[in-house]
């Protein structure tokens, strides 16, 4: 059947031109007050804002690919990243009229008949998609995740002007090269458009925690799913940071589950999470106290060849045992080509900033008495300054999403000023690693889940 919704080309210069007309009237904003003299500093941080705040009134795929962008070091000045980093995924719901049309066009005109009820308001409405609360006729709660019209359409026009912006970028700061950190977003914004792939990603993370009674993943709902509508189980749960001043052993227990979450499935299967932001885990209660989490979202689903993860584990253990020639080979393994000595000293300023935490074997929160405020951005400082000195570097694909996470990981952990030693956790995750073990329990997992 013809997908009328398929990347369509006047869906596509629609969007072009909401695009254009946004970043446009950043880019005369801009100019002007180069011409006047603004130069660096203040002027860039109020540059910084509007172009924030052009990307967050477009909502949709280009604002996800910004914030994925701005964690990477470099690629954007300091000001810029800060300021795209904290855009939400907050978008303009759809209204009942057209909530009725969306779901016609995925279940058929009957598709009311398919549900005991169907709340036609939102529960919650995000970059691609808005999610509606149900029942279905046996009775159970159930999510429906409903992706808005002309995504695909949305997601081309917005990476073709990704393309652009990245390439005015190395013009002006060519300390980094960052085409191949583009294409590895392209790649999963795409993905992130088959509901189908994100039903199958969802079965994977099932099997891959099952037994967890700290982490509970959604059962998929096949009969009511579709490629661009997914329904899962409804999970009872609250906000992370509604945890904010709660008391100590159950944001603890939260940040344990988060972490397990992420990094177990890294370390057993190759898999990870690449979009670990506080919206997609809720907190469960049982007699009123925190006591895991819920894991809502996998349309963001990254999946390693073994060998990348023993990467991660090879520069894990060079850090601790301070084997320079182990760090590099590791580098290397994650995609790293032609490291002088310089980039290896640059990159490792990074890594120890992102495996700090695993790297201590005691009890301390994420930033440990660094303030939330000042987390990383001496780091990034550094191997800005580094950079501009020793460069240029090509990011490769794999970065990019480990990057993400660790980030994204340290903010959950900050908003709950969890203390953990998060060394033994890590340990834990690693026990009686091996690769081999590792890539059969992949090709296994992939298989059961239709992967």
């Amino acid at each position: 059947m013809k997908d009328d919704e398929a990347n369509r080309f006047g869906a596509r210069a629609a969007r072009y031109l909401a695009v254009g007309a946004q970043a446009g009237g950043f880019a005369a904003r801009l100019a002007g007050a180069r011409l006047l003299g603004a130069g660096r500093g203040q002027g860039r941080e109020s540059d910084a804002e509007a172009l924030a705040r052009a990307l967050g009134g477009l909502k949709g795929p280009l604002m996800k690919a910004a914030q994925l962008i701005a964690t990477i070091p470099e690629v954007l000045p300091i000001e810029y990243a800060e300021a795209l980093a904290s855009l939400q995924s907050e978008a303009p719901p759809m209204g009942a009229a057209f909530v009725r049309r969306r779901m016609a066009a995925e279940l058929g005109p009957d598709w009311q008949k398919k549900f005991a009820a169907f709340d036609l308001t939102p529960a919650a409405a995000a970059s691609l998609g808005q999610v509606h609360r149900a029942r279905t006729l046996e009775g159970a709660d159930v999510a429906c995740k409903l992706q808005y019209p002309d995504m695909a359409s949305a997601v081309e026009a917005d990476l073709a002007q990704l393309e652009l912006a990245l390439a005015l970028q190395k013009r002006v700061e060519p300390a980094i090269d960052a085409r191949e950190a583009a294409a590895e977003i392209a790649e999963r914004l795409r993905e992130e458009l088959d509901y189908r792939r994100e039903a199958k990603h969802a079965r994977l993370y099932r099997a891959m925690l099952a037994g967890r009674g700290d982490i509970r993943v959604p059962g998929v709902h096949e009969a009511l799913s579709t490629g661009r509508l997914l329904t899962l189980d409804w999970l009872e749960g609250e906000k992370v940071l509604s945890l904010v001043g709660a008391p100590e052993a159950g944001r603890n227990l939260v940040a344990q589950a988060i972490f397990s979450a992420w990094w177990r499935p890294f370390a057993h299967h190759g898999v990870i999470h690449g979009d670990p932001h506080l919206g997609n885990y809720a907190v469960f209660r049982e007699d009123g106290a925190p006591a895991g989490i819920n894991l809502l979202d996998y349309g963001c689903v990254r999946i390693f060849p073994p060998a990348f993860v023993g990467g991660v584990v090879q520069l894990y253990r060079g850090l601790r045992a301070g084997r320079r020639d182990e760090i590099a080979e590791a580098y290397r393994v994650w995609g790293f080509r032609n490291l002088s000595n310089d980039l290896i000293e640059v990159l490792t300023v990074w890594a120890r900033f992102i495996l700090g935490p695993l790297l201590d074997d005691r009890v301390r929160t994420i930033a440990d008495g660094v303030s939330a405020a000042a987390y990383g951005r001496r780091e990034a400082m550094v191997v800005r300054r580094m950079l501009r000195e020793k460069g240029p570097l090509t990011i490769p694909r794999e970065f990019v999403f480990m990057d993400r996470a660790a980030i994204g990981l340290g903010g959950a952990f900050l908003h709950l000023a969890a203390r953990l030693n998060f060394h033994r956790l890590f340990e834990e995750a690693l026990e009686d690693f091996d690769l081999d073990v590792l890539a059969a329990r992949q090709s296994t997992a992939l298989t059961d889940a239709g992967l």
